[in-house]
């Protein structure tokens, strides 16, 4: 649930452990992070330890945190304006690590967000418009997080606290200031923890932004493609089977593009994070 200065917090049924992690984990260069599953034993005296770490299905290096079902993409329709590629790399990085990518427009209250959000519907993206004068999307958002470890990420002043708030009213999040819980203070230490909330285990990231993602979750090239799940009807129908989808001939993505079926934001973004990768080779 939790580790700071060497120790980990285990929860097991309705007990929580306090445990050190074996040596062996440091000899083999892993060690635990939040939201990993692991096997403890638990002596009549001293530490308890942390024997195993069961497999992984998926990992995020910044902030260090493992088996996520949902990242939970919080974007408003102003102030800031959205940034379709910034989303978009989000999304990308989700489907990457097989957590299932979520859309909350934000601020529909001030400027209808039915646009934005139907960008990602169409490219088959779970998607929520949540403003304080509705309550049915809230709602429906949390039905949909309970039993599941979700993270929550967003650039600044697009109104995530004020979700959180909304969501889960026992944070009593400060707006806007400094959090109790989920988002501390500018000079606090970082600690990346779970929260069990009304059945939800939501992941505090103090400091995930997209500079995180963008950094540490670059893409291979020959996997982007499938990390826009609207290509995938399309994927092998191509002329050419090295087809990259940018601008070949034969291009099956690229008549679906002429013929509405994709979006000309989302695949503006796919050729910029192509672009981005495409001289990478895959051990740098």
């Amino acid at each position: 649930m939790k580790s700071i200065g060497g120790f980990y917090y285990v929860r097991s049924g309705e007990k929580e452990y306090e445990c050190k992690a074996r040596g062996s984990f440091r000899k083999r260069g892993s060690s635990p992070v939040v939201g990993d599953r692991v096997m403890i034993t638990v002596p009549d005296d001293g530490y308890c330890a942390i024997e195993q770490i069961l497999p992984r299905r998926n990992q995020l290096k910044r902030p260090a945190l493992a088996n996520i079902d949902a990242l939970v993409i919080v974007c408003s329709t102003v102030d800031p304006q959205p940034n379709y590629t910034v989303i978009d790399k989000m999304t990308a990085a989700a489907v990457n690590h097989q957590m299932e990518p979520v859309i909350v427009v934000s601020k529909n209250d001030l400027k209808n967000g039915d646009e934005l959000a139907e960008v990602y519907r169409q490219s088959g993206i779970r998607v929520y418009q949540c403003s304080p004068d509705s309550r049915e999307e809230t709602d429906a958002l949390l039905s949909f997080l309970r039993g599941k470890v979700s993270a929550f990420t967003g650039n600044s002043g697009v109104g995530k606290s004020t979700l959180l708030n909304r969501l889960f009213p026992q944070l009593e999040l400060q707006t806007g200031d400094i959090s109790e819980k989920l988002g501390r203070g500018r000079h606090t230490t970082r600690v990346v923890e779970l929260f069990e909330l009304g059945g939800c285990l939501v992941a505090d990231t103090p400091g995930f932004s997209t500079v995180d993602l963008q950094r540490y979750e670059m893409i291979d090239k020959e996997q982007l493609q499938y990390c826009f799940p609207e290509f995938e009807q399309y994927l092998g129908q191509c002329q050419f089977t090295s087809c990259a989808h940018t601008c070949e001939k034969g291009c099956a993505v690229l008549a679906a593009l002429e013929e509405g079926k994709i979006a000309p934001s989302r695949h503006r973004s796919y050729v910029q994070m192509y672009n981005e990768v495409k001289d990478i080779k895959p051990w740098q």
